[in-house]
């Protein structure tokens, strides 16, 4: 198994966190643009900054979803992060931010 990796990401907006936010996920998740190589199912460590928050947030989850570099539709290339089961406080803190936009069709780095 591939080691635990941890990876830093700030959103300074909305419409980016709404981007790259996976409701699909059963616990959320998040996209992480990146072009270092993940496998499916490799834990991660996430230190997430929510639009107009000064502090991190740490959160743990594994790698559900893989977008590598040169992948079709020309979608950015990256790793989707399902969040662990402990993390429903961050997933709800997400859905806050995004209050009265989830739902409707949006721009996504996933699907």
């Amino acid at each position: 198994m591939t080691a635990q990796k941890s990876l830093a990401l700030t959103f300074d907006n909305s419409k980016t966190l709404l981007a790259a936010y996976m409701p699909v996920f059963e616990r959320g998740g998040i996209f992480v643009p990146t072009r270092e190589r993940f496998e499916l199912g490799q834990r991660v460590n996430l230190r997430l900054r929510l639009p107009g928050e000064q502090e991190y947030i740490s959160a743990v989850g594994e790698v559900a979803w893989v977008s590598p570099a040169g992948a079709s539709g020309q979608r950015a290339p990256g790793i989707g992060v399902h969040f662990d089961a402990g993390e429903q406080a961050l997933r709800t803190r997400i859905e806050n931010h995004l209050a009265g936009m989830l739902g409707g069709d949006h721009a996504s780095y996933t699907l």
